[in-house]
């Protein structure tokens, strides 16, 4: 497992990746949506992956020695829809998968979507007088955002929060925090790493993994690929299990342009070697 320090900018880590990719035949890019690919929105529901990142997904998408999984906080249908290309999707935190059209949802999650359909009912009508508080039902995850909740007020919405699920989750739904979100998930050990993790055991030997993220959510998926791999946290510096950062989407994209163009050759040069 990773230990926790400041990521170091990509630059400075550019010639550690390169050497990862030319001793090995296939890459497994792994990538958050929100604040990865898409910038952070007032309204999730705006949220769109930029064009440079689109473009950068469906070039690396093409190529047949990189595999790309999004793994995101998104109910699997959502994130479908905002991002083409990859082979697998992994929503709700890996609660959910897409695989090549096969979907795979968490037993226990499943169980569970009862239950937590009514806490969200429940927050509709609690947090119904908190200006700009929006509950999201993900059928198998909620999340409570309050990006745009007056700060003063935003208390408020944690304990009430905090007292629904205590109460109608009875032990069965736990709360995480997030970038101005609550979420409220299924009580089982199973999170975007497990995700990765899971992704990562189908691929071949010698493969690379790397996956990019925003949010305290993807710490345990940089736990997972470092440090074989690299693990790229988006925002600032602060403590990671990543041992890379860069700055913002739009700086996402200039390194999957690089993936897309030197990486992929270095790939396919060590695969051209292993033929002879």
């Amino acid at each position: 497992m990773a230990t926790e320090t400041p990521p170091r900018p990509i630059d400075q880590a550019r010639s550690q990746i390169r050497s990862a990719l030319a001793d090995s035949s296939q890459l497994l890019l792994c990538l958050d949506f929100d604040g990865t690919l898409a910038p952070i929105v007032e309204q999730p529901d705006e949220a769109e992956a930029t064009t440079a990142n689109e473009n950068a997904v469906a070039t690396l998408a093409a190529e047949p020695d990189v595999s790309i999984a999004i793994v995101s906080g998104r109910a699997l249908a959502d994130v479908r829809d905002r991002i083409d290309g990859p082979d697998i999707y992994a929503g709700n935190h890996g609660l959910e998968f897409d695989r090549n059209g096969s979907i795979a949802v968490h037993p226990v999650a499943r169980k569970r979507a009862g239950r937590l359909e009514e806490v969200c009912a429940t927050l509709e009508t609690v947090l119904g007088s908190v200006p700009n508080c929006r509950i999201e039902n993900k059928r198998l995850t909620g999340t409570v955002h309050f990006r745009s909740v007056p700060p003063a007020a935003r208390p408020i919405v944690r304990r009430r929060t905090e007292s629904i699920v205590d109460r109608f989750g009875d032990g069965a739904l736990e709360i995480s925090d997030g970038k101005c979100i609550l979420e409220i998930e299924p009580t089982v050990q199973w999170g975007k790493g497990d995700a990765v993790e899971l992704i990562a055991s189908a691929m071949p030997g010698e493969t690379v993994p790397l996956y990019i993220g925003d949010d305290v959510t993807d710490e345990s998926a940089f736990g997972v690929v470092e440090p074989q791999g690299f693990g790229v946290r988006v925002g600032d510096d602060g403590e990671s299990a990543a041992s890379c950062r860069v700055d913002s989407p739009d700086e996402v994209a200039s390194f999957l342009d690089w993936l897309g163009s030197t990486g992929v050759e270095l790939l396919e040069a060590d695969s051209t070697q292993r033929l002879h």
